[in-house]
C-alpha cells in the first residue's frame, strides 16, 4: 500500500471522517461544497437558458434557412421553385432531418375593437408541429390537405388572442397591403404560448396556398425551404456543405439560391447568448478561487496541528516531498467530500427547478418564465475534473510549508 496515503487516511478517519476538524478545516470543505453547487447551477443555468432560446428560434423558423438570393431581409420574400427535386436534394444531406416549404407575407389584423401587424406564414401538409404541440395552450394543429381547398384555419398566439379578444372559433380579417388592399377571413384553431413575446406578437400560421395567391405565385413556388437538423453542434458544418452544394446552381425558374443560419438570420440574439459565456467563466473563476484559499487555509490549521507528526516522520528519514504528499492526500479526501455534497446540492436543485419551476423569470425581458436548466453527464464531469485540478494546485502551496519544518526543533519542543 502507498504509504503516503495510508498516512493521510488514518488521519481522516482518527478525526471522524472530517466532522472532528477543526472549524477552519469544516469550513473550508463547506466552502468547496458550495463553491461546486454554484458552479453546477451556473452551468446547468447557461446551458438550459442557451438551449430554451435555440430550440424557440428554430421552431419559429427552422436550424437552416434557403431562400432566393435576391431577396432582402423583410417578410416580402422573393420566391423560389420548393419543387421535389431540390428538397430531395436537400433532405440527402447528412444531419437533415426534414426539409419543408415556407412562404410569409406581412399583414395587420383587425376586429371590432383593435388592429395587430401580423406577419402570415404559409406552412404545407409536410410541416413538422412538434414544437407548436409543446406550447399549444388551446384548440388543435392545423390540418392542411394538399388536395382539396385551402384551409382557412390559423394557429395564433394567446399574445394575439388576449389583444383582440380571440377564442377558438372564432374569425377574423387580416388584411394586406399590395397595390390593391387584400383582405382574407380566418379562424382560430389553435392558440400557443411559448413566452418568446417578440416572436409570439408577430407570426399567425396559417395553410401556405393563402400566400401563393396573394403573391400570385405558382404552386410549387414559395418563400424558401426550411431545413430542420438532427445536431444543433454541426450546424456551421451543414450549413457550409448546403451552402456549397447549391451555390453554383439554380432553382428549375433559375433563381440564385441564398443559405443561411438561425444564427446568421438573427445576429442579435446569437451574439448576447454567446456573451453570456463570459459571465460563466467569470463565475466558475471567482468560485474555483474563494474554495480554493478556503481549503488553504484549513490545510495550513492541519499541518499547524500535526507539527509533531511531521517532526516523527521526517526523523524517521521521510523526505520532506513524501511528507507533503501525505497532506495532498488528506487534502484531496476533503476537497472530494466537500465536492461530493456540491455535486448532491447542485443536482438536487436542477431537478427541482427542471419539474417544479419554483424559480420565475419575466417571459417579457427573457423570453422564458422560468428559469431552464440542461446538464449534460459530459459538461458534469469536465466541470468536476477542472474544479478538482485548480482545487490541488492550490494545495500545493501550502503543502510546501512542510519543508521548512526541521525535526529537531519540533521533537525538542516537544
Amino acid at each position: 500500500m502507498n504509504l503516503e496515503y495510508f498516512i493521510a487516511k488514518r488521519i481522516y478517519q482518527a478525526e471522524g471522517g472530517g466532522r472532528r476538524m477543526p472549524p477552519a478545516v469544516r469550513i473550508a470543505v463547506a466552502g468547496v461544497a458550495l463553491g461546486l453547487a454554484v458552479m453546477v447551477l451556473s452551468v446547468a443555468i447557461i446551458l438550459g437558458f442557451k438551449q430554451e432560446i435555440r430550440n424557440k428560434v428554430a421552431g419559429f423558423g427552422s436550424h437552416v434557412r434557403i431562400t432566393n438570393f435576391d431577396g432582402n431581409i423583410s417578410f416580402e420574400t422573393q420566391p423560389i421553385v420548393a419543387d421535389d427535386s431540390l428538397i430531395a436534394i436537400v433532405s440527402s444531406f447528412p444531419n437533415v432531418t426534414a426539409a419543408t416549404p415556407f412562404a410569409t407575407k406581412p399583414g395587420l389584423l383587425k376586429t371590432k375593437s383593435d388592429n395587430q401587424g401580423i406577419v402570415l406564414k404559409g406552412i404545407d401538409h409536410n410541416y413538422d408541429w412538434s414544437f407548436f404541440r409543446l406550447y399549444l395552450v388551446e384548440g388543435d394543429t392545423l390540418t392542411v390537405d394538399p388536395n382539396g381547398q385551402p384551409s382557412t384555419q390559423t394557429l395564433i398566439s394567446r399574445y394575439l388572442a388576449d389583444m383582440l379578444g380571440l377564442q377558438i372559433r372564432d374569425s377574423f380579417l387580416a388584411y394586406f397591403l399590395q397595390e390593391n388592399v387584400r383582405a382574407r377571413k380566418f379562424s382560430v384553431q389553435g392558440i400557443y404560448n411559448t413566452g418568446f413575446e417578440d416572436y409570439d406578437k408577430l407570426f399567425v400560421i396559417a395553410d401556405i396556398r393563402h400566400v401563393r395567391r396573394l403573391n400570385g405565385w405558382d404552386a410549387d413556388e414559395s418563400s424558401g425551404l426550411e431545413v430542420r437538423l438532427a445536431n444543433y453542434s454541426q450546424l456551421d458544418h451543414t450549413t457550409d456543405a448546403l451552402a456549397e452544394q447549391l451555390s453554383s446552381g439554380t432553382d428549375s425558374k433559375g433563381n440564385l439560391l441564398l443559405v443561411r443560419s438561425m444564427r446568421e438570420l438573427n445576429p442579435m440574439i446569437f451574439s448576447w447568448l454567446d456573451a453570456l459565456d463570459i459571465n460563466v467563466a467569470v463565475i466558475l473563476i471567482l468560485m474555483i478561487a474563494v474554495s480554493g484559499f478556503t481549503m488553504i487555509s484549513g490545510l495550513l490549521v492541519i499541518i499547524l496541528e500535526r507539527i509533531r507528526m511531521i517532526g516523527v516522520l521526517k526523523s524517521m528519514g521521510a523526505t520532506s516531498a513524501r511528507v507533503r504528499r501525505v497532506f495532498l492526500y488528506l487534502a484531496l479526501m476533503l476537497i472530494g467530500k466537500g465536492m461530493l455534497w456540491g455535486n448532491a446540492a447542485g443536482l438536487a436543485i436542477c431537478f427541482l427547478q427542471q419539474h417544479f419551476h419554483f424559480l420565475k423569470l419575466d417571459a417579457a425581458t427573457y423570453y422564458i418564465d422560468a428559469v431552464p436548466v440542461s446538464l449534460s453527464l459530459q459538461s458534469l464531469l469536465l466541470l468536476n475534473a477542472g474544479a478538482m485540478i485548480a482545487s490541488m494546485l492550490m494545495m500545493l502551496l501550502p503543502a510546501r510549508i512542510v519543508s521548512t519544518i526541521s525535526p529537531a526543533q519540533t521533537v525538542r519542543f516537544e
